[in-house]
């Protein structure tokens, strides 16, 4: 019996340590397996962001995407708010385009392409463009002329180097003619019968189409400029940083203003040496700040604040050489007469002429008479302008102080 009882428990024993040994097996092979197979799925996914937590579905902002990702590749991607999946933008799609900064208009081009500014540089019709010009004049000068008065501009031209890109405005329709003179080859011919300087300047001298000229010269036809010289003229603007200039007027001439004579002992004067009673104020027109509308020349950045003053329907611009100090400051400083480059204003009444007789006046009257209504006409526009834009201001400030 007790033979017995020793074999069945040793039996017992034997079957228990055999099942023990079975169980440490199979639970070392699933964990490898396990192991394994967490790799597996592991390698599958991307790894865990640190730098954008995922939020859940219920939590994520509208529209929710990989922000940080887009900006650090400038790659702009589309996300399924419901999916959580990313697309790439489809770079082929042109309507997408919609750039706010670039100009009006223009928001739905690429930067790239959007040419905002132009020129007035003439170009060849073959040939490769990169080849067109062999030289890109740096200052604009224009006339406004009639063809009566050809041999005086023929004189003019002839003072202006290639530096210059000559522009003719024609008021009396003749164009072909002007043919006869090699420089005219050359030039840019603008014909609008019966019109004045000002109206093709507001209209044909944008400040994105003259851009490329560091000086504009805007010139009535009947002015003398045999002691004139252009080149000299520009050296002596930029070294008394001359915004807005003229050459002086002859003295023995009449002259309308004293500041713009000539003083044969300056380079260049800035004031009329006038008593300030004759004048509306310090340093203010006609005795500083001041030259005249016949032949006066513009910085690049002067004329894109001039032309925004010219009015269309004001065509003769009287009035706005009491208002280029606006477009110059300290204009005291920056605006002044070049003695040293002199000029003779003629006084021909050429464009008197083309007007047209009223109630019973020669043509040259009822153009005066115009003239002198357009000025007080954009004397009050200004005046009504800087009351409105004071008060305005004043309103502004107002509800900025109570906020």
């Amino acid at each position: 019996m007790k033979l017995q009882n020793i074999y069945r428990m040793g039996v017992l024993l034997g079957s228990g340590v055999g099942k023990n040994s079975n169980e440490t097996m199979r639970l070392i092979i699933a964990t490898f397996f396990g192991v394994a197979f967490g790799l597996l799925i592991g390698v599958s996914f991307q790894p865990f962001s640190l730098t954008r937590p995922s939020l859940p579905p219920s939590i994520a902002p509208i529209g929710h995407s990989s922000y940080i990702d887009e900006k650090r590749l400038g790659v702009s991607t589309i996300r399924n708010n419901t999916t959580g999946s990313t697309q790439p933008p489809n770079l082929n799609d042109t309507s997408k385009i919609w750039i706010p900064s670039n100009p009006r208009g223009a928001e739905r081009l690429p930067p790239g392409i959007v040419a905002a500014e132009s020129d007035l540089y003439l170009r060849r019709l073959w040939g490769l463009p990169k080849d067109d010009l062999t030289r890109k004049p740096k200052y604009l000068v224009t006339f406004t002329v009639g063809y009566e008065q050809k041999k005086n501009i023929d004189a003019a031209v002839k003072k202006f180097s290639e530096d210059f890109t000559i522009l003719l405005f024609h008021y009396d329709g003749r164009t072909s003619e002007w043919e006869e003179f090699e420089w005219s080859k050359r030039a840019i011919h603008v014909s609008a019968r019966k019109q004045t300087k000002w109206w093709y300047a507001k209209r044909f001298l944008h400040p994105d189409i003259v851009a490329p000229y560091d000086y504009i010269f805007i010139w009535d036809e009947d002015l003398g400029l045999e002691h004139f010289k252009a080149e000299e003229y520009i050296k002596l603007v930029r070294k008394y940083g001359l915004e807005i200039s003229q050459p002086a007027l002859d003295p023995n001439k009449r002259c309308t203003w004293k500041m713009t004579k000539r003083r044969s002992d300056h380079e260049v004067h800035k004031e009329s040496g006038e008593s300030k009673e004759q004048c509306s104020g310090t340093h203010q027109p006609p005795c500083a700040a001041f030259v005249e509308i016949m032949a006066p020349v513009f910085s690049r950045d002067a004329w894109r604040c001039v032309w925004h003053m010219l009015q269309n329907d004001l065509v003769h611009g009287w009035g706005l050489d009491f208002n280029f100090r606006r477009c110059a400051q300290p204009a005291h400083e920056k605006i002044g007469v070049v003695d040293a480059q002199w000029i003779v204003h003629q006084s021909v009444p050429s464009l008197g002429n083309q007007g047209q007789a009223e109630n019973g006046k020669a043509p040259w009257r009822a153009v005066k008479e115009r003239c002198t209504r357009e000025w007080k006409m954009f004397r009050n526009r200004f005046e009504k302008a800087d009351k409105e834009y004071f008060k305005s201001s004043a309103t502004n400030h107002s509800e900025y102080t109570t906020h």
